[in-house]
């Protein structure tokens, strides 16, 4: 698992985070600039996905994939469907979503290198 690319995804998704909370705490609707950072969260996240995979099909990695698929499966799709119901909802619980949504990326990635790693 490249650390580089996993470092990028959670420091992207926790500015994202900040972003969408200061923007719900504002009482303002979803702008551009979160659709657009969250697309670039998700293309981030499928470059690490691409890794993930390359590395296992070379033989790295650790001796539970299930778990390993797992996280990386659920973390491809937190960002559409975050992206997905803060649209639903045009509310200040927009950006909320998005906050958690970001917050969750960064969690599942520190995860997804625990279990890369074998510390988990």
């Amino acid at each position: 698992m490249n650390t580089v690319v996993s470092t990028v995804v959670i420091s992207g998704s926790l500015l994202l985070m900040l972003m969408s909370l200061i923007t719900a705490i504002r009482d303002r609707p979803m702008g551009m600039v979160l659709l657009v950072g969250f697309a670039l969260l998700e293309v981030a996240v499928l470059v690490q996905a691409g890794f993930v995979i390359a590395a296992v099909a070379g033989g790295e990695g650790p001796a539970d994939k299930v778990t390993l698929f797992g996280y990386l499966g659920g973390e491809v799709l937190i960002p559409p469907a975050g992206v997905f119901l803060a649209l639903a909802e045009r509310s200040r619980w927009g950006p909320g979503i998005l906050a958690v949504a970001g917050f969750a990326i960064a969690v599942m990635t520190a995860r997804l290198l625990q279990i890369w790693q074998g510390t988990a």
